[in-house]
């Protein structure tokens, strides 16, 4: 059940808009299981996610004064299970079988699995958020315990931009203990090495700031 919440508020808060020819009663679209699986990992591994804002934050692309605090937040707060929960990585890097999640949701008409491609070609599956899976999601917002995730992939999608899922993955693959995590094993957390840069982070902008007091 927490992968089908996960998967939901995925597809709600990272899904384009569909377009003609695209299920009736459908909202939102991921087009491809590659981006989905990069979005899911960072949902569910805070440091990952963590270290990818302050790379924002470090490259300019994000504030200072307030992205710092966030990521501080993502290292600090003790995750209970609900929120953290580890991922394989196989050949194509961070991945977990997603049929079980998505029966869920297509049995309560929440989210619907397109298919595409035949016998000689490998299939490529779109994953659709219908009327009521965004409902569904609006529910959860109000939820106190639940809205964590509808808050939380709103930095997911800051994160993930409009990349597609094979640039999701090398962004990822970029960090050397998912790089050499084992095929089949849990990827490796980065929460102490995310901590460190984050320091660093803060003591230069505190530098900057007590330079700029003083001139």
């Amino acid at each position: 059940m927490q992968h089908a919440i996960r998967m939901l508020v995925i597809l709600d808060g990272c899904g384009e808009p569909v377009a003609q020819g695209d299920p009736v009663g459908c909202v939102a679209v991921i087009r491809a299981e590659l981006r989905l699986q990069a979005l899911d990992f960072w949902l569910r591994n805070p440091d990952y996610l963590a270290g990818e804002l302050l790379t924002m934050v470090e490259d300019g692309s994000l504030p200072r004064g307030e992205f710092l605090k966030v990521v501080e937040e993502l290292l600090e707060n003790r995750e209970p299970d609900l929120h953290w929960y580890p991922m394989p990585r196989w050949h194509h890097g961070a991945y977990e079988a997603i049929d079980d999640a998505f029966s869920v949701l297509s049995a309560y008409g929440l989210a619907q699995v397109r298919r595409l491609g035949g016998i000689q070609k490998t299939a490529r599956s779109q994953f659709f958020l219908t009327d009521a899976g965004r409902a569904a999601v609006a529910g959860l917002r109000r939820e106190p315990v639940l809205s964590w995730y509808t808050e939380q992939v709103k930095l997911v999608a800051l994160v993930a931009g409009c990349d597609v899922g094979s640039k999701l993955k090398k962004r990822q693959y970029q960090q050397a203990e998912y790089a050499r995590t084992k095929l089949g094993t849990n990827i490796t957390p980065i929460h102490a090495g995310v901590r460190d840069r984050l320091e660093v982070v803060k003591e230069a902008s505190d530098a900057s700031a007590s330079a700029e007091g003083e001139s």
